[in-house]
């Protein structure tokens, strides 16, 4: 049984159709954006910062500003022996942070990678309490400019859709970042699905989820309906790992399939057992991940 508090909010959207469908489309949106309050974590997030701490200590931290705030980003140097000269961006997923990553950036690090880590705006240690697929892109244009090139950028959930727009440079006013390799991990590939469900979930209306694809519109440079991951990425024929359960109960397997359907430059391999999140710290896949990457190497050297 819904909550006291959404049985409201899905009243009020359910009233917004009829009164004031823009409104309601505009608050939607605002509503999908909202990022958790860092400040007030879980008491499993709690444990997993503590015991994160010590490894945050390795990173050299720098803060950019991006737009009225400042986004967080963390450098990990490999030891001097090992270093390839290769600089690999990680971006984490909604409702997490760089910490979260930490099993694949020591596995990168370790096999002589410098790794960049983003904060996304509203996530860690960066600023805001809003965050959308524009912005996020906006912040890996400008870990670009000032730390890159990146010979791969890897991301989860999230930050592998934002790592697909960003790569495709598909959303208004950011240029493409050039990559020789991609590794999504339990990445979505359907925004507008993300967004079916989201307005199913508040009993936004029809007329009002028009509204919200006009916002995306204004916001991101295309339509809601133009914003599918395996579209972006046939176009763009960066060689590309997906990695992905298939019982992750937050991102569905089908959505690892539809990116494997964008051509022979993406490889699929299943995780099974590993849901949405023990997938980050599984040994098998950071090894997957850390070995994908260094077979682009070559490319760098040429």
């Amino acid at each position: 049984m819904a909550s006291f508090g959404l049985q409201v909010i899905r009243g009020l959207f359910g009233l917004g159709e009829h009164v004031a469908p823009s409104l309601a489309g505009r608050a939607a949106f605002e509503l999908f954006c909202r990022t958790p309050n860092v400040k007030r974590p879980t008491e499993g997030e709690r444990r997993a910062l503590a015991g994160a701490a010590g490894f945050m200590t390795e990173a050299r931290h720098h803060r950019r500003k991006h737009g009225a705030g400042c986004i967080a980003v963390h450098e990990f140097r490999p030891e001097p022996r090992r270093a390839s000269g290769a600089t690999v961006l990680v971006i984490h997923g909604w409702r997490s942070r760089t910490e979260y990553m930490r099993a694949l950036i020591e596995g990168l690090r370790n096999a002589g990678n410098r790794v960049i880590s983003l904060d996304l705006p509203g996530h860690g240690r960066s600023s805001g309490r809003r965050l959308t697929l524009a912005s996020a892109a906006e912040t890996v244009a400008l870990a670009q400019q000032r730390f890159g090139p990146f010979a791969a950028i890897v991301g989860h959930s999230f930050g592998g859709a934002v790592a697909v727009n960003a790569v495709s440079g598909f959303v208004r006013g950011t240029a493409p970042v050039p990559v020789q390799r991609l590794v999504l991990i339990a990445a979505p590939c359907a925004i507008p699905a993300i967004f079916t469900g989201f307005s199913d979930m508040l009993n936004v209306g029809p007329r009002a989820r028009a509204a919200m694809s006009r916002t995306v519109e204004r916001v991101a440079g295309h339509r809601l309906e133009a914003f599918q991951g395996d579209r972006q990425l046939a176009a763009v024929p960066v060689p590309t790992l997906v990695v992905h359960a298939r019982d992750d109960r937050e991102v569905p397997a089908w959505y690892a399939e539809q990116y494997a359907d964008a051509g022979g430059h993406v490889r699929l391999c299943w995780a099974d057992g590993l849901g949405h999140r023990r997938i980050l710290a599984d040994g098998g896949v950071v090894r997957e991940a850390v070995g994908f990457v260094d077979s682009g190497k070559s490319d760098l050297r040429d």
